[in-house]
């Protein structure tokens, strides 16, 4: 009886052990999500807007950068949805200039790592922000087409 008491108090001892809460430090994050940033059609919850912060292309204007972005863009099947080159297809052309959610470098990012209602995915957690700013570097490189197909449903 006794080596089955002190078996016991062995298991007890190590089923605590196992239950204790330990605090760890956790480790310095190699990608920290992008603060957000301000835009007017954004709904908070309790009326409170999450702290803005400012974004900037770390690879504007890179024609390497959006070379390998163009491969991202395939890779990631982007053109199934926005067509061959960003032209258009099920999800809006990215080449004529004309956003919904805003086409600054920041808030092209926005759309990409956070996604959008009615069918742009979140690929944030996929791409991380260095994938994101390829893609948008890519993006901003699509040149513009001679002839639009529709006009802008916002008037000037």
């Amino acid at each position: 009886m006794s080596g089955r008491a002190t078996l016991l108090a062995v298991l007890g001892c190590a089923a605590l052990g196992a239950c204790a809460r330990q605090t760890a430090v956790p480790a310095q994050a190699t990608s920290a999500s992008p603060p957000a940033i301000a835009y007017e059609a954004h709904l908070t919850a309790g009326g409170i807007a999450p702290a803005g912060g400012t974004l900037t292309n770390p690879h504007a204007g890179d024609a390497a950068v959006a070379k390998n972005g163009a491969l991202l863009f395939t890779t990631m099947n982007c053109d199934g949805c926005h067509g061959g080159g960003g032209s258009g297809w099920v999800g809006p052309n990215l080449g004529d200039g004309r956003w919904r959610y805003g086409g600054s470098d920041a808030e092209v990012f926005s759309s990409i790592f956070y996604g959008r209602p009615k069918g742009m995915p979140a690929f944030g957690g996929v791409l991380g922000s260095e994938g994101v700013w390829t893609l948008v570097t890519y993006i901003r490189s699509l040149p513009l087409p001679s002839d639009l197909p529709t006009e802008s449903w916002e008037q000037p």
